[in-house]
């Protein structure tokens, strides 16, 4: 596998204006995860904005990490582990809040679960609330509520002039000890210094020993550039700026017509060997599904065969001692779904159809039985395998046909 790292930015690239994944853009990136690449979500949202979706895309499953506050947070998303953190000095929150001030511009920072601002019914508060699923607490002395090191402070204004004129006076002005940057036409950010997209995900990189020509990153904001100018491959959404664009390598379809879902599939999925399948990431990542509790290991992976053992013990025996039938079927489904899940283009989908068996005779408890899988149909709407299931000695068990449905994404 080339890629090891794909990097996402959330609204506007990963999620459609309706702020959803598609059923295509999360088939795509959970095959992706399937096949080894580790997935990071990186967003200026808060890491409790960023949680949700991380659970929606399985990320605590496969080793996944959230890259929350543009950067200044790196979180395990399967250990909940805090990997990187950085935080703006309490003692300039004086100083921006008086520029706020000035201004007169709103400004709000984050904590635990709620928004901090002095101005708790501005209509762009009350919608980074609503997208990070935080409550809001409006306070008449923001410098004094702010008692702790916050991740990053916002000020925002629909007088984008006045924005812009402050954002540059900011970069001469904090160079060196802020970063001040306009994520969205009418949100100027301060962060601590040195953090943005780029920075943070080197440090992740050398946490995770992976290499610039193992990454591939996708954005649409200015806040994304510095990790699209990183990585090996980046991409740009097509709802993104020219100014990003013209920073990535190629572009992509826009949020709304799954961009991100047609670039996995081009990039990653297309490019997919068999022999470069991760079979000990698939066992070890299936330890709590069925094909875990039964003891299910993949052993082999081509594009025509699948082979894979399974024990006969308490798990799949019948009380009286021999490999249940029922177990049987469920390796041979297991084996024909990873083989059709190989031969499925990046645009579709694998769902079992029908499954039916013949037992030709017994495996006893204590031995460990070989399923091999070969296709013997390979169709545009679906494909047919054979799965012989033998004991350790060679000895047909069962002859299972698995009928698997091979399904567009929508």
């Amino acid at each position: 596998m080339k890629y090891k790292l794909l990097v996402l930015d959330v609204d506007g690239t990963l999620l459609n204006d309706e702020k959803e994944i598609t059923t295509r853009t999360q088939a795509a990136l959970l095959k992706a995860q399937q096949m080894g690449v580790h997935v990071v979500l990186a967003s200026g949202r808060s890491t409790n904005g960023v949680q949700p979706l991380a659970e929606a895309l399985e990320l605590n499953h496969y080793g996944g990490f959230i890259m929350s506050y543009n950067g200044a947070q790196i979180i395990n998303a399967q250990t909940g582990e805090l990997l990187f953190e950085k935080r703006i000095d309490p003692e300039m929150i004086p100083y921006i809040n008086r520029k706020a001030k000035e201004n007169g511009f709103t400004i709000f920072t984050y904590h635990k679960d709620f928004i901090l601002t002095d101005n708790p019914d501005n209509p762009h508060v009350r919608k980074e609330a609503e997208l990070n699923g935080m409550r809001i607490i409006g306070t008449d002395n923001f410098v004094e509520a702010v008692d702790f090191a916050p991740c990053k402070c916002i000020l925002t204004s629909d007088d984008e002039e006045r924005l812009i004129g402050l954002e540059n006076h900011w970069k001469k002005r904090l160079d060196g000890v802020l970063e001040a940057f306009r994520s969205e036409d009418f949100f100027l950010e301060v962060a601590p210094r040195y953090i943005n997209k780029g920075n943070t995900l080197a440090v992740l990189m050398e946490m995770l020993h992976v290499t610039t020509e193992e990454v591939i990153a996708i954005g649409d904001g200015v806040a994304d550039v510095p990790m699209l100018q990183l990585a090996g491959l980046s991409i740009a959404m097509g709802n993104a700026r020219d100014s990003v664009k013209a920073c990535a390598d190629v572009t992509t379809l826009p949020n709304n017509m799954e961009g991100v879902a047609v670039a996995i599939e081009k990039a990653i999925l297309a490019s997919i060997k068999a022999t470069e399948i991760p079979l000990d990431q698939l066992n070890a990542r299936a330890k709590h599904a069925l094909m875990g509790n039964l003891g299910i290991q993949y052993t082999y992976a081509s594009e025509n065969r699948v082979e894979a053992t399974m024990p006969v013990d308490e798990r799949t025996r019948q009380p009286f001692g021999i490999l249940h039938g029922g177990a049987s079927l469920a390796l041979a489904e297991t084996v024909a779904g990873l083989g059709s899940m190989i031969l499925a283009k990046p645009d579709e989908m694998v769902v079992g159809m029908q499954v039916s068996g013949s037992h030709v005779s017994s495996a006893h408890e204590g031995d460990t039985v070989r399923a091999v899988g070969t296709i013997i149909h390979k169709g545009r709407s679906s494909h047919v395998w054979n799965v012989d299931i033998f004991t350790s000695t060679d000895k047909l068990v069962s002859s299972v046909r698995v009928i698997n449905s091979i399904l567009k994404k929508k």
